[in-house]
């Protein structure tokens, strides 16, 4: 099954069904692979170059928030000075 579901931060969101030990392939240099699924968890493989980051959600979140908060530090203190 292929579709589009609307937006998703300003992109159409690919939406593609996959069963266990089937891959996605993204570009030329990303494969992303079905490992397990057991209820309503879903183990995913993920090969790519080590340049790539690739995180959960809720990591990239809080790496950016911790980003923006040091960046708010470094106004804040530029113009104490």
């Amino acid at each position: 099954m292929v579709g589009y579901v609307g937006a998703f931060r300003g992109c159409e969101m690919l939406v593609l069904s996959r069963k266990q030990d089937e891959k996605i392939i993204i570009g030329d240099n990303i494969s992303l692979m079905v490992i397990s699924i057991q209820g309503d968890k879903v183990r995913l493989g993920i090969e790519a170059p080590k340049d790539v980051s690739i995180h959960r959600q809720e990591v990239y979140d809080a790496i950016q928030r911790k980003q923006f908060e040091t960046e708010e530090g470094s106004v804040s203190d530029s113009k104490d000075a």
